[in-house]
């Protein structure tokens, strides 16, 4: 059922983005006066279609599911004897120059359209996450050298509130990708335990490169989110019981050694499989120690031997839910497309001249796998998810490479500026070359693809 769920969820996403890319270019088209012959979901071969409208439009499927077309009249691609004379005025090439670039821009510009619109009704609806509060840092890492200690609440990055700690990775990232180091401002409890003080420390983010962004890199700078303490839930038949472990028991500490939070707990017991743990804790006010052997199960995803003595320990860190207006809702969700876009489009020129791998090029299976994770969290997850996919199309298609939309706005780029259109001749070239750079990059996607499914085996 799983991969089903994950097939399902990827081509109702590709569906989506398919469509609404299509039909960017298809209401423009008809909005300039163009004739639509077909439109297709799908490529190659049609299994399906249907004609509607005045001009007798094919609304078609087509049996290779990845990807979809507008196909319009077109001298390059018909014969046009016998066409009607009003027909011919509305054939693509006849066109003007500024018509035929709204028309082939709709199609990046209705994926941007729809991640905003999307971005926007989840800040309308509000997305409950995490409030940005750390836990403790190790030790010679940025957050530790930094100053930054568990308890403190960033509250702004650069100047900038942040309110979630999606939004503190995104600005890191950003910052990353920039190579410039982090204004941190942090709201921590005061000693005597009266109010709350605000500072502001300098986070160095020069041990993080591009090629960890694709990771956990906010791990690797020393930041992670704030625990609860290690106060025990639901107690079941096992080693724990067996110690005279309750419910609402809280471990402070094992053989000696303070346990800041329940994930410290949870982290010695895994790896203490076998081996005799003294807890020391509180119930209510009373302390009292136990000894507990974890017993040794096989870990389901990684294959080892992790230790377990079956009790509930709550782990979610402090959540928060910040909704907005419509208006503000909107105007957040375009600031979040055009952030997303600028930052894809650095990443691609980091990669262009080596500074980022070409392991960060991801293909439909990769894809399909994110699609299927983020629609088995939730729909909000997933509609997030859909959201950066739908940038990700609009910014590559308006790569200057032939046979993409862009490569097309670079023809009219060069025919406003030279005032004739580029020669057939050198459009056929540019169109070979296009594809040859299209198909290296489906082979690099591939690769990776593959790649990560043997090395995540």
């Amino acid at each position: 059922m799983t991969l089903l769920h994950t097939l399902i969820a990827f081509f109702v996403a590709l569906g989506t983005l398919v469509v609404v890319h299509e039909l960017g270019h298809y209401l423009v088209a008809r909005w300039c006066g163009v004739k639509v012959l077909r439109f297709s979901v799908g490529m190659g071969r049609v299994i399906w279609s249907r004609r509607f409208g005045r001009d007798q439009t094919e609304w078609a499927l087509s049996i290779l599911p990845l990807g979809g077309y507008v196909k319009m009249l077109d001298a390059r691609e018909q014969d046009l004897d016998g066409i009607s004379e009003a027909d011919l005025k509305r054939e693509f090439t006849r066109q003007s120059v500024w018509r035929r670039i709204a028309i082939v821009a709709a199609g990046p510009i209705a994926n941007f359209l729809l991640a905003i619109l999307l971005f926007a009704g989840l800040y309308v609806h509000g997305v409950p996450e995490p409030v940005p509060t750390l836990r403790g840092a190790a030790q010679q890492t940025a957050a530790f050298d930094a100053g930054l200690r568990a308890g403190d609440r960033i509250t702004a990055i650069n100047g900038e509130p942040v309110h979630v700690w999606s939004e503190v990775r995104w600005k890191l990232m950003q910052l990353v990708l920039e190579k410039a180091d982090a204004r941190v401002d942090v709201e921590r409890a005061s000693p005597n335990g009266q109010g709350k003080l605000l500072n502001t420390v300098r986070l160095r983010l020069d041990g993080v490169s591009s090629n960890d962004l694709e990771g956990d890199f906010l791990a690797k700078l020393g930041l992670a989110l704030a625990r609860p303490p290690a106060v025990l839930g639901r107690i079941m038949d096992g080693p724990g019981r067996a110690a005279g472990l309750q419910t609402g028991d809280k471990i402070v500490a094992i053989d000696g050694v303070p346990v800041p939070d329940g994930l410290a707990f949870v982290e010695k017991v895994r790896e203490s499989a076998g081996k005799n743990l003294v807890l020391h804790g509180l119930r209510g006010a009373t302390p009292f120690d136990v000894s507990v052997v974890p017993e040794s199960v096989e870990d389901g995803n990684s294959g080892k031997r992790i230790g377990r003595i079956k009790v509930e320990v709550p782990l979610a860190p402090e959540m928060a839910s910040v909704s907005d207006d419509p208006l503000t809702a909107v105007a957040k969700g375009a600031r979040r497309t055009w952030d997303t876009s600028v930052m894809t489009i650095k990443m691609i020129g980091k990669m262009i001249v080596g500074q980022v791998s070409i392991k960060n090029i991801t293909g439909p299976i990769t894809i399909a796998d994110y699609a299927g994770q983020t629609a088995r969290v939730g729909l909000v997850s997933y509609l997030s998810f859909l959201a950066f996919i739908s940038i990700s199309l609009g910014v590559m298609n308006l790569l200057p490479i032939p046979v993409l939309d862009g490569g097309h706005l670079l023809y009219y780029a060069l025919e406003i500026l030279t005032g004739r259109p580029v020669s057939e001749r050198f459009g056929e070239i540019a169109q070979r070359a296009g594809l040859g750079i299209l198909m290296a990059l489906m082979l690099v996607a591939a690769f990776n693809d593959i790649a990560r499914l043997m090395f995540q085996g």
